[in-house]
């Protein structure tokens, strides 16, 4: 059962991407994900039916604001600003380097150790990460560099966020989190998703994916996220961080007909490689384990 809830939510997470590229032309960037964030505050907000729950709440607003920022409303619109130039597929892919951005900044800027696995771990990513997006900014294109640096720049961002989750939100109910984080995001969002509103009509299936994204692969993978916490633990949970590219990859080629490469391919793997490393997946190396946490 817990096995097929974390192949059911890495398909979820995969799919965000999926809804982004369709919906963020035509809504633009900052307000798809200024609704993306609303609607899953709505959904969470159950989070804060007890009054011990709102007092914890109101303890721990300020680190549920940064987290908020730098957990949703930045990050997600990066990466819905890049799904315009670069493919889902990819865009999924460069999300699954938070875990070694983590251990970076975790060492940089948190004082937390880092063995030489870890290190190793850090450059095969970044190796990864050279073979997936190199086709990619050899064929040209307007936006195609911005786009991959916007995701690369989301992707940074989760990894403070979960360190400073770490140091400042530790005892905090989950379901808290999910829901300050997703509030505090749709508070920022809302007076630029408002000037930036597109002026003409919305198709109905960019509606759809909007909801989607919002119920669905925000709210809905929260409680199925922090559920598999709860059921198994952090670390397992965690693990989604190797399956959401199999899946962004697997749904941009069924539904948006994008080319599966062998550069995509190669370059996927030596990440998720440099990921089990950086984070002491692979029992058989020197290095200290570190707990990652995916998107």
């Amino acid at each position: 059962m817990n096995l097929a809830e974390l192949f059911l939510l890495a398909s979820i997470w995969g799919a965000s991407f999926l809804f982004m590229r369709i919906a963020a032309p035509e809504l633009g960037p900052i307000p798809l994900i200024a609704l993306r964030v609303g609607i899953a505050a709505i959904v969470l907000a159950p989070a804060l039916r007890t009054a011990a729950l709102r007092s914890q709440f109101r303890a721990k607003a300020w680190p549920l604001f940064v987290v908020g920022i730098t957990n949703s409303a930045i990050p997600f619109s990066l990466f819905a600003y890049s799904t315009l130039y670069v493919h889902a597929g990819l865009d999924s892919i460069l999300n699954a380097t938070t875990p070694l951005w983590a251990a970076l900044i975790a060492a940089a800027g948190f004082q937390v150790p880092m063995g030489r696995q870890q290190i190793a771990g850090l450059l095969f990513g970044m190796l990864g990460v050279v073979v997936l997006v190199w086709p990619t900014l050899d064929a040209g294109g307007a936006g195609v560099p911005s786009a991959v640096a916007a995701a690369l720049l989301a992707a940074l961002f989760y990894g403070f966020a979960v360190n400073y989750s770490k140091r400042h939100l530790a005892g905090v109910k989950p379901y808290v989190v999910a829901f300050g984080s997703q509030f505090f995001a749709a508070v920022v969002l809302l007076p630029p998703a408002l000037f930036l509103w597109p002026g003409h009509a919305i198709a109905p299936g960019v509606w759809a994916s909007v909801a989607a994204l919002g119920i669905v692969c925000t709210g809905f993978a929260y409680v199925l996220y922090f559920r598999l916490v709860e059921h198994v633990g952090a670390a397992y949970a965690a693990s989604v961080t190797f399956l959401i590219p199999i899946f962004g990859v697997l749904w941009g080629a069924l539904f948006l007909a994008e080319n599966i490469t062998l550069a995509t391919v190669a370059g996927c793997a030596i990440i998720l490689f440099g990921i089990a490393l950086a984070s002491g997946r692979l029992k058989g190396l020197p290095g200290r384990k570190r707990d990652v946490k995916a998107m």
